[in-house]
């Protein structure tokens, strides 16, 4: 809007509408600005779904707290009395035997599955799709399959061994400690090599392909070739994989808990069902916060590692 003063001079006043709209502009001008504003509402909501149960936790960890009582301060006994229970001790020991095997296990057969899909011609869509199966297939159901086919009256799996003449008696899959560890790593394993494949399989395509020309004409195998430009180049790809694996395998519950509940003898409790079994089954709160607090500094350590590793990994010789 436009006024003529006295002197004949023109006189410019600005609108409430297009002093609001300049300000919008100039808002939406700043990257920072519209940076915060998208972002807000997930922090909100993190800091909501993650840092309010995390305080909550920290709490009832220094308190006495039950099922029904809010509990008072104890200090540091509950932490103290974990490290004197000879089961928290078998847990931390079954949690680090779980998650570098398995770990270990999904590495090799991920890459190993990550390069025949690689050198797949045919049907490559539907084959990579039905890789992605048991990564997308519910844990809880896949997971009462695989109970279904180990549990020791109706064991398809025993029932197929001695078919074959390979055994002569059922195999006690889940009744036995050590085959217990061994069946729920067997399944997390499975459960978690699609991703690594196809992950890793991303890496790989990613390569140029003058590379391996380069490294052929020189006269490197293919041994020399996996190991001197494959493995190089899809290393820091490799390297997010086993963070985010090892995050997931060190906190497991579902598997574990659907198979065994921890058992037998506790010698396949993880941090998150001794957690569940102390907090929750057996009302005591405090001790079941303490427990799961203390799988914090761990993946603190594991998530500071792999980071390290990864910022190495970026630079190549």
């Amino acid at each position: 809007m436009q006024l003529r003063t006295v002197n004949g001079e023109v006189a410019k006043f600005t609108s409430r509408g297009e002093a609001a709209a300049r300000g919008l502009s100039d808002f939406i001008a700043r990257d920072t600005s519209v940076a915060y504003t998208f972002v807000a509402p997930a922090f909100f909501l993190l800091l909501f779904l993650v840092a309010y149960p995390f305080v909550l936790s920290v709490w009832f960890s220094v308190s006495d707290a039950r099922v029904g009582e809010t509990g008072s301060f104890v200090g540091l006994a509950n932490f103290e009395r974990l490290l004197g229970s000879d089961i928290f001790r078998q847990t931390l020991k079954n949690s680090l035997v779980f998650t570098s095997i398995a770990l270990l296990l999904k590495t090799v057969f991920g890459m190993a599955l990550a390069l025949l899909l690689f050198r797949v011609a045919r049907f490559k869509r539907l084959i990579r799709g039905a890789v992605l199966l048991p990564f997308i297939v519910p844990t809880a159901l896949s997971t009462l399959v695989w109970w279904w086919m180990f549990e020791p009256l109706y064991s398809v799996v025993n029932w197929t061994l001695k078919h074959l003449h390979i055994v002569n008696k059922d195999v006690p899959w889940l009744p036995d400690p050590y085959l217990a560890m061994f069946t729920v790593i067997l399944v997390n394993t499975w459960r978690g090599l699609p991703f690594f494949a196809i992950t890793l399989l991303a890496g790989l395509v990613a390569i140029p392909r003058e590379l391996y020309e380069a490294a052929e004409s020189d006269g490197a195998g293919p041994a020399a070739r996996f190991w001197h430009v494959t493995v190089p180049l899809v290393k820091p790809v490799l390297a997010v994989v086993i963070l985010f694996s090892a995050i997931f395998t060190l906190a497991d519950f579902n598997i574990v808990y659907i198979l065994t509940k921890g058992g037998p003898m506790n010698m396949t409790h993880l941090f998150a069902t001794y957690s569940f079994a102390l907090g929750l089954q057996s009302g005591q709160i405090g001790q079941g916060a303490a427990v799961s607090l203390f799988l914090f500094p761990i993946l603190l350590g594991v998530v500071f590692t792999q980071l390290r590793l990864v910022r190495k990994s970026t630079t190549y010789d």
